[in-house]
């Protein structure tokens, strides 16, 4: 296997990883339903947490952020590439959102896109979180949090420059916050109504 077949075969990987769908493998295993059959029909951590509790919803939380982490660490450590890390990155984040596995029809990728940032720009990432505790807390929309903290990443990666965020980070954190805003548009027409669910409520 030559040099760019072995980085398209980590690319492919890192797409697969994060195609598992963690929310719903640990709705059917413990708790034998479906979680896109109720709530937002959504198989991201939150949807869980309002349909499944604290624990359910906090295990599906951190089996997507390792999802995000990992294929993005393994393909830096393996290639070294700063190019092919960010094409990992992005590969994940599409895995969650379109997922092989469910037809191509996924999460909204929050919780992947947390894990590859805790990779590509760690230095950052307490601020992004303090961004979307704050915005959640004064809204309590989590939709609404998770929208802005996407958009603040590639701001926040220009703006400290003393860390000297490669292009390609940047460029992956954009299309990422584009692609989270975009999955979340039914969120913004609830919000509009007056009909999504605040942080704490229960479907």
């Amino acid at each position: 296997m030559d040099v760019l077949s072995l980085k398209s075969f980590l690319i492919l990987i890192a797409y697969l990883c994060g195609s598992i769908p963690t929310g719903l493998i640990l709705s059917r295993i413990i708790a034998g339903i479906d979680v896109r059959k109720y709530g937002s029909h959504n198989i991201g951590a939150t949807n869980v947490y309002r349909i499944l509790g604290k624990k359910l919803g906090g295990l599906t939380l951190l089996g997507d952020v390792l999802k995000g982490f990992l294929p993005v660490y393994l393909v830096y450590k393996i290639t070294g590439s700063e190019t092919w890390t960010s094409i990992a990155a992005l590969a994940t984040f599409l895995g969650h959102l379109y997922p092989v596995y469910l037809k191509f029809s996924g999460g909204k990728g929050v919780a992947t896109a947390l894990g590859a940032f805790l990779f590509l720009s760690p230095q950052i990432i307490v601020i992004n979180i303090l961004i979307f505790i704050l915005v959640v807390g004064i809204f309590r929309y989590v939709s609404l949090g998770s929208v802005f903290a996407a958009l603040a990443m590639p701001l926040l990666m220009c703006l400290f420059q003393s860390y000297q965020y490669p292009t390609s980070y940047i460029i992956t954190a954009a299309i990422i916050a584009i692609l989270i805003s975009y999955r979340h548009k039914e969120n913004f027409k609830r919000i509009i109504k007056g009909t999504e669910s605040k942080i704490g409520s229960k479907s």
